[in-house]
């Protein structure tokens, strides 16, 4: 039977953003042990952003990385809000709070210009660099702890 009353889900992100923000998390994890993940929803479902982000942090798992440097990038698209939660290997590593309101600083800047993806890019080539030097590669120990896409929300 046909469901005429369904909403067909209007995809946030074209198949070709997703590919660059996956293309940019792979190329940032080749030189570090940190984990780096991308929620994108439609709307926050939270008061702020960095509530939201520390709730699918921890429902994503991502505590549980070896060395505790999983950092989640959440963006609510419609709700133009955005908040960058980073475990508490990494937070402490990059001097807290300050470290992280400048990477959204950045995003910020992009988002403004409508260039979600390539900001999404390079926030993620920033907080990788952070990685790499806290946290460098190790090629006899280092593995893929967490996937590398893309999660979607509502």
């Amino acid at each position: 039977m046909l469901n005429i009353f369904r909403k067909h889900k209007q995809q946030l992100l074209s198949a070709e953003e997703q590919q660059h923000i996956v293309a940019a998390i792979q190329q940032a994890e080749l030189g570090t042990s940190g984990e780096i993940r991308v929620y994108v929803e439609s709307h926050c479902t939270m008061v702020h952003a960095i509530e939201r982000a520390a709730e699918l942090f921890y429902s994503l798992k991502m505590e549980q990385t070896q060395y505790r440097n999983g950092v989640l990038v959440y963006i609510a698209l419609k709700d133009r809000q955005m908040a960058i939660f980073g475990d508490e290997g990494i937070h402490q590593k990059v001097g807290g709070n300050d470290y992280w309101q400048r990477e959204l600083a950045v995003l910020k800047n992009y988002f403004q210009q409508n260039k979600i993806a390539e900001g999404i890019a390079q926030c993620i080539s920033d907080i990788s660099k952070a990685l790499s030097s806290h946290f460098p590669y190790d090629a006899g120990t280092d593995k893929n702890e967490l996937p590398d896409d893309i999660v979607f929300g509502h």
